[in-house]
């Protein structure tokens, strides 16, 4: 444990309204992978200034008069970061169980997401931030929706961050008329307008990617546009990327290359650290080189693709330098949309793996501080944010989780990075930063009212299946 204080300068800054954080456990997952016992943290405005033990940094901020907050021992954390979600598909949670792929998208997902309005979006990402931010969750990627303004005004009153992403598709079977008709040049200037309307608003808290969904609805125009326009932009592309063995099988009967989706983009030159790419689960060791060598980033959404992809080759990609950071994916994906939950399902998982192709267990394969770096500093990497996120370090935004471990989730503690990851549960989650600004405290979220957003999603949820013509079949029978 290590207990050395790291301040800001004091010349030349206003001290007026300091924030002492005291009495804490500080997991700080800065370079040095630093845990202070009887930690503290300073924090001025938006922005931490102080980090070190208790009774130095009250000592050194005393004279400023500092608002102070004990913890009483609890978890100081960096806010988790989940790298893959489908914020406009919280209104379709339970539309898609155990279904077949095909049925998945083209009856029930499709026609969900083009009956979508503007203010679906807005309801919907309420209702995915509002679980979001109970499991820690301080800023997210936006896999892409239809309605990025919706998105944009639900981020702006939650008061987390995000990189929002329209959903792009101009070619493949099964669209919805709506999307079909639409070009590569026509999404190409609607995501440009986006950028325009929505980057670095919300007091910075907002960024705008592209978004390319899937290679199967992408044509070589729209990759190769995208590609340009990012870099124009100097921002990020998010892809679902070799989800499935059709999709590399298609690439291969089209393209022409030897084995799919990676080893094209790579022929295209999209491969690229700006590259988000979602779930890679059919990628074999010469693909796992090219996106190291691309320092393109990852994102693994274990309990999605358990559910309908596979097992993704993490501890491969993790050897070859490839930074794999963690997603929930969709509420029809999974369900549950809670970063802890991911990181315990990714512990189990990979272990897993390694007996299902090695023969034997390797308890060791993912480790807890492996898993821990993926929610956290290695997701602030692959959102292209982690010069001002993903770890709790001087001069870094106030961006933290508080996690009380004295529960029976939790309790006893031996190890605090192995608790976190192995036995924390979203109700150890107590309270919730971002931005120098609480937005939850004590397990009530302070920007929005719960209750009335459930209500309205409630209704708004009813309203798009009946739009879109969507039946659930019925597992029982009602009477």
């Amino acid at each position: 444990m290590d207990q050395g204080m790291e301040s800001a300068p004091v010349e030349g800054r206003d001290w007026s309204s300091i924030l002492v954080l005291n009495d804490a456990l500080v997991v700080t997952m800065d370079s040095q992978r630093r845990v202070l016992e009887n930690g503290a943290v300073a924090i001025q405005g938006d922005t931490v200034v102080g980090i070190g033990h208790s009774e130095d940094i009250l000592s050194r901020y005393s004279s400023h008069s500092p608002r102070i907050i004990s913890l009483h021992g609890q978890f100081l954390l960096p806010g988790f970061v989940n790298t893959h979600v489908h914020t406009s598909q919280q209104l379709a949670r339970g539309i898609a169980d155990d279904v077949d792929l095909l049925t998945w998208l083209h009856h029930r997902i499709w026609p969900y997401e083009s009956n979508l309005t503007e203010e679906d979006s807005y309801i919907s990402t309420l209702l995915c931030g509002i679980e979001l931010v109970h499991s820690g969750v301080t800023c997210f990627a936006e896999a892409g929706g239809q309605h990025v303004s919706g998105m944009a005004r639900a981020i702006e009153l939650l008061g987390i961050r995000a990189c929002l992403a329209q959903s792009v598709m101009d070619a493949g079977e099964g669209l919805p008329v709506s999307w079909a008709e639409r070009t590569a040049d026509e999404y190409i200037q609607s995501q440009r307008d986006l950028y325009d309307k929505h980057h670095n608003t919300a007091d910075g808290r907002i960024r705008v990617w592209f978004g390319l969904r899937q290679i199967m609805n992408s044509t070589d125009n729209l990759l190769t546009q995208t590609r340009d326009v990012a870099r124009e932009l100097a921002t990020g592309i998010h892809m679902h990327v070799a989800e499935v063995p059709h999709e590399n099988k298609l690439v291969v009967e089209r393209q022409g290359v030897d084995h799919g989706t990676v080893t094209y983009l790579e022929q295209i030159n999209l491969l690229d650290t700006n590259l988000l790419a979602a779930h890679t689960v059919w990628v074999n060791e010469h693909e796992i080189g090219l996106l190291a060598k691309s320092d393109v980033k990852v994102s693994h959404c274990p309990a999605a693709a358990m559910r309908m992809l596979g097992f993704a080759p993490i501890k491969e990609m993790i050897k070859a330098g490839i930074c794999v950071s963690l997603g929930t994916d969709g509420a029809p994906s999974n369900n549950r949309m809670s970063i802890v939950d991911e990181m315990y399902v990714a512990s189990l998982i990979n272990n897993g793996r390694e007996v299902m192709h090695g023969g034997n267990p390797d308890p060791t394969a993912l480790r807890a501080e492996t898993i821990l770096e993926m929610a956290t500093i290695n997701g602030a990497k692959a959102v292209l944010w982690d010069r001002e996120i993903g770890s709790i370090e001087v001069g870094k935004k106030a961006d933290m989780v508080v996690v009380n471990p004295s529960s029976w989730t939790m309790m006893p503690v031996h190890d605090c990075i192995s608790s976190l990851v192995y036995s924390m549960r979203t109700e150890n989650i107590i309270s919730v930063m971002c931005n120098g600004r609480w937005i939850m405290l004590d397990k009530k979220i302070l920007t929005l009212n719960e209750d009335e957003v459930m209500k309205m999603a409630k209704i708004a949820s009813v309203d798009v299946l009946r739009r879109a013509d969507i039946h659930i079949p019925k597992r029982t029978k009602f009477e």
